[in-house]
């Protein structure tokens, strides 16, 4: 069974007025940034939390999981951004959880890094795929090449037997909530960009899939041949090209305002 067709033309001008309006709010006069611990507990009462996803999968070489690439400079300078650049009532600590863990279902958006090594079980695919089709948002990031993607796609087939991934199309309302981002941009790792190119193993080519529920909405936004947690994490290495930082934290803002609305 496949997904049904995105929204139509006029739905989708009609919900990008409404959202439009949701977003401007959102945009501060003045705001300013303040420091960020990682792993903390919920908030008091955020309106937001960056949650990053926990799961089951290879390791780094040093036992570190690669669930925690980046961590936690990257949701800490991405926490800082969004304070500033948004009205979003953000947690001021980020939150690790687990696919299995019952809380996961209180947060509109969570953000999984190196999907590429990932190895869910049954039990974790079912509980993804309740998640999102209850209305969560996944993120994917950070992974690349043509057998990262090939495990990537056996556990979204996990997760998602019947339903189509597909290219988002420019105009769709999730690039266009606080930012128009009408051209994209390969955005690098570090590493990468040191060694004179934007791309990692034979990832030559940047893509935003992802994957829609019945009625239209995108569940899962999939960001592939690219690495957005660098680009917040090295938001003040000057080596690090500003074009790139600017274009991840728009990125980051429009899925996070995005899942908080639809």
């Amino acid at each position: 069974m496949s997904r049904s067709s995105p929204p139509s033309l006029l739905r989708r001008a009609l919900d990008r007025v409404t959202w439009r309006l949701v977003a401007l709010i959102a945009i501060p006069f003045a705001v300013l940034a303040s420091d960020t611990t990682a792993n903390g507990p919920a908030g008091p009462n955020p309106e937001f939390q960056f949650i990053r996803l926990q799961y089951t999968g290879t390791s780094l070489f040093g036992g570190r999981e690669r669930w925690l690439t980046d961590f936690p400079e990257a949701e800490q300078h991405l926490i800082r951004g969004i304070r500033r650049l948004t009205r979003i009532d953000i947690a001021e600590e980020s939150r690790n959880l687990s696919i299995m863990d019952d809380a996961l279902f209180d947060y509109p958006w969570i953000y999984a890094v190196e999907v590429g090594h990932w190895m869910l079980s049954d039990e974790e695919a079912a509980r993804l795929r309740e998640y999102l089709l209850r209305g969560g948002f996944l993120m994917v990031d950070d992974f690349h090449g043509t057998l990262e993607w090939a495990t990537f796609i056996q556990g979204m087939h996990q997760i998602f037997p019947d339903r189509a991934i597909v290219d988002i199309p420019p105009d769709d309302g999730v690039f266009h909530v606080a930012y128009d981002i009408n051209e994209h941009v390969q955005i690098p790792g570090i590493q990468s960009l040191y060694s004179g190119r934007n791309y990692e193993k034979d990832g030559f080519t940047p893509h935003w899939r992802g994957i829609y529920d019945d009625d239209g909405r995108l569940m899962v936004v999939i960001n592939f041949n690219m690495d957005l947690g660098d680009a917040w994490e090295h938001a003040d290495v000057p080596e690090y090209s500003l074009l790139y930082t600017n274009r991840a934290y728009k990125y980051a803002i429009d899925y996070i305002l995005y899942a908080m609305t639809h």
